[in-house]
């Protein structure tokens, strides 16, 4: 079986640079249309229509009608995986402006990674839930413990009591070369940190921010220490 083809046709589709950063763009779960993923890949709406179609093609996004308009998603998380997995061994990014600088520093301190928290908040959150208890490690990944569960119960997150609700996945952060928290449980702290409005959507595409009143949280919950700049 030439497996091995397959792989590479879907590293060739990742590869592009276009087609990386349209797929980098989604990589926060939310649906974009066609006009503001060509703004971020810096091309043209037509360049952009080809290159949707291909990832289309080749099975990385999807795409989903309201009215007149088309809104283009990820696949599936494990999409957004690989993606991060990819920006983990790459090497760093060629930094050519102030802006760019600040931009990268906005995303490595916090930003969503498909539909949880990665960045410095989002490693600093799993290791917190590490310290309290709420979550141990094991060989691929954390399992919720009694505690952890009975804290996100009482936070608000609703917890699926299915078989093996208690895994939690992990995916290695691209910014801090650690583990952070992933899958369904990360979903759902991260949902219910939006709407207790202790943090909030970045300007920089996929960044989140620390509200005053998340500053306070993270620090009086968890301990965490974090930067007031941030806010």
């Amino acid at each position: 079986m030439e497996i091995h083809l397959n792989i590479t046709s879907v590293a060739a589709l990742i590869g592009d640079p276009t087609r990386a950063a349209i797929l980098l763009a989604l990589a926060d779960l939310r649906a974009l249309p066609a006009g503001e993923l060509a703004k971020i890949a810096k091309v043209s709406p037509q360049t952009a229509s080809s290159h949707l179609a291909k990832l289309m093609a080749g099975g990385l996004i999807s795409v989903e009608t309201w009215g007149r308009y088309r809104y283009y998603r990820l696949a599936s998380p494990e999409v957004a995986k690989v993606l991060e997995s990819l920006a983990g061994i790459a090497s760093p990014a060629p930094v050519s402006s102030l802006r760019q600088s600040e931009q990268l520093k906005t995303l490595k301190f916090a930003r969503t990674c498909y539909d949880h928290i990665a960045g410095k908040l989002g490693v600093s959150i799993t290791q917190a839930f590490i310290d309290q208890n709420f979550i141990i490690e094991n060989s691929d990944g954390y399992l919720l413990t009694d505690q952890g569960e009975a804290w996100l119960n009482n936070f608000g997150v609703n917890i699926n009591a299915k078989k093996n609700h208690r895994v939690i996945p992990w995916h290695i952060d691209w910014t801090q070369r650690v583990h952070h928290m992933a899958g369904p449980i990360a979903v759902g702290l991260t949902n219910r940190l939006f709407e207790l409005n202790l943090i909030t959507r970045g300007s920089v595409h996929r960044s989140v921010k620390l509200t005053e009143h998340g500053y306070d949280f993270f620090e009086n919950s968890f301990r965490i220490s974090l930067p007031k700049d941030k806010l």
